[in-house]
């Protein structure tokens, strides 16, 4: 599997409202789990005032990261192969489960 980038803008108005869709995706990706792995998401505040993601997951082609998106009701505004992976150092920060 590749690792992908994806990032969404300004889908969420609340905290919750991202739970809900986070919830559903992992369900999807339950069903795509031969095609699609979620790896991490990070939170942004965008300049709308509303939250949008940068995500990465594992997938066998961006098509069916896209597909895994589309299923959950949630935009893939941009899905970028990732080259290759630096850690600096771990991420800092609170982490949502």
């Amino acid at each position: 599997m590749n690792l992908y980038a994806i990032r969404r803008r300004d889908f969420w108005g609340t905290p919750e409202e991202l739970q809900e869709t986070a919830a559903r995706s992992a369900e999807v990706g339950a069903e795509m789990s031969d095609d699609v792995r979620w790896i991490r998401t990070y939170v942004v505040q965008e300049e709308s005032g509303k939250l949008g993601t940068v995500c990465l997951y594992e997938g066998t082609s961006a098509a069916k990261v896209r597909e895994q998106a589309e299923r959950t009701g949630m935009p893939a505004d941009e899905i970028t192969l990732v080259a290759d992976t630096v850690i600096v150092n771990p991420d800092p920060g609170k982490v949502l489960a």
